[in-house]
């Protein structure tokens, strides 16, 4: 078992003010695999302490700096990947394949794509003759990360903020925080200044709430549920610091009866990726009449191809979710569904054979409306809701008719009609034909979906102020 108490604090790892030991549980065998411990008002206090010390120094070095480190910080990432993937394989049960290729990708991705942007991005511009406006770093920060793809939201909090000149302190997820210490020890590994970046483990209530109402701290970057961002909000609203809001969502997946063919499976394997703990997952699949039969029987044969298993088994599969509290949430959902719709596939309890391990079954409910539990809430697992539509109109209708608005999709071959649905689509993205992406897209949402954007000049932006300097020069 890992024992991994200590914070990083002012470039050092040093052990917590006061025990506080916390398990840290393997959600593929339910059994302990590490031990941290949980932070406290002084371990908080601390942390900010350095990176506001070491503000004043680092605001102030030249873009050419931070960039080698940056750029020193993706080779280490890079070169120490495999021991990101296992933490983050077994940490949060993603199967090991996908922990490589897309939980660590992700990472190297996003750090890569920041790089790119950043050697464009310029702090300063012209106003007027006389006039300059400038960018500068907001501060301290605090980023509080989740645990469902650990490295993907680090990076896109740690990165711009390093890059454009702010300190910060790192909370990642109690529940999985070994990637996050992991990538304390990349950092460190890279030359980052002490004091640039510090980490405290602990859970909201305590850290996370020590860091959204400290004094000293500037800016608060959370991505999380929707609830605890709106707890954040109003604890931070006594400071009046800037807080940047990457939340829940419920994401509906429009298949136009000019689809393409497989567009049911395409959708049914996006929505149960990473075990269905996604924020953008499409999880409400809304069909043309026409093609209703075939999607639900489509995504039906899916989910009952689709494999489940350990997150240290090699193959193309879907993992446990994270926690007992995360398991026993999706049971509940999906004990409701069954009482609401028609269940179609996998249903209650573990799948054959897995009698250990959070893991859920796969499953589709058909004939679902939108005032139904099971199409408002964001279940975070692996569940799809099937909604019927008859004209565009109600299409969209539906797709807005939610509290969220992260990422919406449409599956058409008429280009005129997926460009008309987008504009008018209520999210801060929309994926048509599963067409992913590109680096450096800002990723963000509407309404309770939270607000900022994350990712390339996007992401940049989100951690600077903005200052006008007149008399820059004489006429």
């Amino acid at each position: 078992m890992l024992e991994k108490r200590d914070f990083y604090i002012n470039g050092q790892w040093v052990a917590p003010a006061k025990a506080n030991d916390f398990a840290v549980i393997d959600p593929s065998t339910e059994e302990q695999c590490a031990v941290i411990s949980l932070g406290d008002q002084a371990d908080t206090d601390a942390a900010v302490a350095a990176a506001r010390a070491a503000f004043d120094s680092w605001s102030q070095t030249s873009k050419d700096e931070r960039m080698a480190l940056l750029k020193r910080l993706l080779e280490v990432y890079n070169a120490r990947s495999e021991e990101m993937a296992q933490a983050m394989s077994m940490e949060m049960g993603a199967p090991i394949n996908l922990s490589r290729a897309q939980q660590v990708g992700a990472g190297s991705w996003h750090l890569d794509g920041f790089i790119k942007a950043f050697e464009n991005f310029s702090f300063e511009s012209d106003f007027s003759a006389t006039e300059k406006t400038l960018r500068e770093p907001i501060g301290v920060c605090a980023l509080i990360t989740p645990w469902n793809w650990p490295m993907n939201q680090i990076i896109l909090k740690a990165v711009p903020a390093l890059a454009t000149g702010c300190t910060m302190v790192l909370k990642p997820s109690e529940v999985a925080p070994l990637s996050g210490l992991l990538f304390a020890e990349f950092v460190h590994e890279a030359g980052f200044p002490a004091g640039v970046f510090n980490l405290v483990n602990g859970d909201g209530v305590g850290v996370g709430s020590q860091l959204s109402t400290h004094k000293d701290v500037d800016m608060v970057s959370f991505t999380g549920s929707t609830r605890a961002g709106i707890a954040i909000s109003k604890a931070a609203a006594d400071t009046l610091k800037r807080v940047s809001l990457e939340l829940g969502g419920k994401g509906a997946n429009i298949i136009f009866e000019d689809a393409a063919p497989d567009a049911a499976k395409a959708g049914a394997i996006r929505c149960f990726r990473n075990s269905g703990q996604s924020c953008n997952a499409p999880t409400r699949m809304l069909v043309h009449k026409s093609r209703y039969d075939e999607a639900v029987e489509m995504a039906a044969e899916t989910a009952r191809n689709t494999h489940v298993g350990p997150a240290s088994e090699e193959g193309k599969h879907i993992g446990p979710v994270v926690s007992e509290l995360q398991f026993d949430k999706i049971q509940k959902l999906i004990e409701v569904g069954m009482s609401e719709a028609r269940l179609v596939a996998g249903g209650l309890g573990r799948p054959d054979g897995l009698n250990r391990g959070y893991y859920v079954k796969p499953t589709v409910f058909a004939d679902v409306n939108n005032d139904m539990t099971i199409a408002r809430e964001e279940i975070f697992g692996p569940v799809l809701s099937i909604i019927p539509f008859d004209t565009e109109e109600e299409a969209i209708a539906i797709a807005n008719d939610t509290p969220y608005g992260l990422t919406n999709y449409i599956q058409s071959t008429d280009d005129e009609k997926r460009r008309r649905v987008a504009r008018r689509l209520r999210s801060g993205m929309v994926e048509t034909n599963g067409s992913g992406f590109g680096q450096g897209s800002p990723f963000g949402g509407y309404k309770q979906s939270g607000n900022g954007r994350e990712g390339g000049v996007f992401g940049l932006e989100d951690f600077l102020e903005v200052k006008a300097v007149s008399g820059w020069t004489s006429n």
